[in-house]
């Protein structure tokens, strides 16, 4: 065996050793999360909502049902609705989106939907107006508490992650999500997607910003 297998050799093993700093993104498109009133409203009372495919988050997944949703300007069709049911209507879109609708939306965390504006969504002749809900997702990583403790990141803190993908470059004001419920991966939306060349299997590593971590 001659050095350079050695040195080859001692790679690999190095390489295997080392805990993975990357992990999977994924492209978020259009949404909708409906609650249990929002679901009677619109298909009748006591519908289930069919589920189709499990999403990456556990217990999350994607329902054959679709809704339109009715901006001043333009209509989205065929968004798709994501389950479980939730205690709060909520309407995730992209920036282009928005301009498509016609309706300025602010990026918000999920589930921060206090001062949001509404949309009307409409199932065939069925429709509903709601009063909030319309957000732009801020773009978010997903963590395990093992994967959080890994990285040496916590809930809320805000890092910027790499993108390893046919456009690399570096997203500013990304938020760490942790929960014992989830499955490791970051979420951006079709927009940012775009902009890093996204493709199934793209890779984020996380940088940490200057006095977020103390460990």
């Amino acid at each position: 065996m001659t050095n350079e297998n050695i040195d080859e050799i001692i790679k690999e093993v190095v390489s295997r050793l080392q805990p993975k700093r990357d992990f999977e993104v994924e492209a978020s498109g259009r949404h909708v999360h409906l609650s249990r009133a929002d679901i009677d409203t619109l298909f009748g009372k006591g519908y289930q909502l069919t589920k189709v495919k499990d999403l990456s988050q556990p217990g999350q997944f994607a329902c054959k049902e679709r809704i339109n949703l009715i901006g001043p300007k333009g209509v989205l069709k065929n968004v798709v609705i994501l389950g479980p049911e939730r205690k709060e209507s909520q309407v995730e879109i992209s920036g282009t989106d928005a301009l498509t609708l016609g309706v300025k939306v602010p990026v918000r965390e999920s589930g921060d939907i206090v001062g949001t504006p509404g949309i009307l969504m409409m199932n065939g002749m069925t429709s509903l107006q709601l009063s909030k809900g319309l957000i732009i997702a801020k773009r978010h990583v997903h963590l395990t508490e093992e994967d959080a403790w890994r990285f040496k990141v916590k809930q809320g803190e805000i890092v910027q992650v790499k993108i390893d993908g046919e456009r690399p470059l570096i997203f500013d004001d990304v938020v760490i999500r942790v929960s014992s419920k989830f499955a490791t991966y970051m979420h951006i939306d079709y927009d940012e997607a775009n902009a890093c060349g996204f493709k199934k299997g793209t890779r984020g590593t996380i940088i940490k910003k200057l006095g977020n971590w103390n460990g």
